[in-house]
């Protein structure tokens, strides 16, 4: 890498690696510090590391922590102390979801489950994406993405990546008991929100598409989970082909999904959705029938990624296009947080939205926050500046 920071998620390790012996760089760390400290029977209100530059960063942290906490806020009805956080995908288990708890992160999205053991794209997954504005920034619908966006293995700041994984998720024996020990790690102000999805498979219908999302909700609710998220931004149905594209469909889902979860909160994943006439009807579907308390949006934009060649970037036959996230796809994720937000207002319902998608410094939560979301979350930000939280609670101190 041409930076010295280690992400939390190595990305020059297979997904199994990094589940297995994850996560890497400053979460490891703070991890280390806080079973050592357990040892020592102190519970620290944000884990400290060893040497004194580190103590007088956590010691910052803490009194910004104490300021925050004061200022707690509701989300679908819990308290948290900071409405930001990390979404579905890098934290995999609750070795990273509990690191991101200790880092300062007051959200975290367990990353998105399945009904059975699902596996992984083929390594590698993450390369760094170079898109031709000086800005860094990838537009939907601009023939760039179809011409091909530059990816290879030069990371720097600011960051952008391919997200090529596949949905990968552990079998519910494995995943559920994990899932109910990150539920139990959320501290004081902090919570724990469980991703599930659908998972179609040859000869599957309609139905059955429709109950295996049940089936999955079913099996987070019984980890004990007081909300949930259910992801339809990524490809269920085909190549490039997103269930978030289909309203009616999600609607009858998330309806059925409704009647089997209760009173608890359900928010739904979207990916960048153009047109306002189509957001409006996912909204109309969903909320407005009661099923959904809420959005989280954006997740990637569908991107074909070629080397300094201009050949395929990633290996393998289906994966000459990829997810983009990080920096490139900022403006994108504000543009969806603005248009829902208006839409709610325009419908006079009242759903909250997680913006997500190229928050990389403080002011990105703000400007999220100043564009209608509820709550803000970074990942790919995040896997590279730990910090993150930590920082924007101290611009708001």
């Amino acid at each position: 890498m041409s930076q010295g920071f280690a992400p939390f998620y190595d990305v020059n390790r297979t997904y199994e690696d990094n589940y297995l012996q994850g996560p890497f760089g400053a979460f490891a760390e703070v991890l280390k510090a806080d079973s050592s400290d357990s040892v020592d029977s102190v519970a620290p209100v944000v884990a400290v590391a060893s040497n004194s530059s580190s103590e007088d960063h956590a010691a910052q942290t803490n009194q910004a922590a104490h300021v925050v906490q004061a200022q707690a806020q509701e989300f679908l009805g819990f308290r948290v102390n900071l409405p930001f956080g990390i979404p579905a995908g890098p934290l995999l288990n609750e070795r990273f979801t509990t690191a991101a708890f200790l880092m300062g992160f007051d959200l975290a999205v367990y990353k998105t489950v399945r009904s059975r053991a699902w596996g992984c794209n083929a390594f590698p997954n993450v390369l760094a994406v170079h898109p031709r504005n000086a800005d860094g920034s990838l537009v939907p619908g601009s023939a760039e993405l179809d011409e091909g966006v530059l990816a290879d293995t030069r990371y720097e700041l600011p960051i952008s990546i391919s997200n090529s994984f596949g949905v990968p998720s552990r079998d519910p024996d494995e995943w559920q008991p994990d899932m109910q020990k990150a539920i139990a790690a959320a501290g004081d102000g902090q919570l724990l929100v469980p991703s599930f999805q659908g998972s179609r498979v040859e000869g599957m219908d309609r139905e059955a598409y429709i109950a295996d999302h049940v089936t999955t909700a079913h099996l987070v609710v019984e980890t004990g989970a007081g909300l949930m998220e259910m992801n339809t931004s990524c490809p269920n149905e085909g190549h490039n082909r997103l269930l978030c594209h289909d309203p009616h469909l999600v609607g009858e889902i998330t309806e059925a999904v409704k009647n089997e979860i209760g009173d608890r909160p359900l928010i739904v994943k979207l990916a960048y959705i153009p047109n306002d006439t189509d957001l409006e009807i996912m909204v109309k579907e969903t909320v407005g029938h009661g099923a959904v308390q809420g959005f989280s949006t954006i997740n990637t934009i569908s991107a074909k990624l070629v080397d300094a060649n201009g050949n395929q970037a990633l290996p393998g036959a289906g994966r000459d296009r990829s997810g983009v996230c990080g920096n490139a796809i900022r403006g994108a994720g504000l543009d969806m947080v603005g248009r829902l937000s208006a839409i709610r207002e325009k419908l006079g319902l009242d759903f909250a939205i997680v913006g997500v998608g190229g928050v990389i410094r403080p002011e990105d939560y703000k400007a999220y926050r100043e564009a209608g979301a509820n709550a803000v979350m970074s990942a790919t930000g995040a896997m590279w500046d730990a910090n993150l939280a930590r920082e924007i609670k101290e611009t708001l101190r």
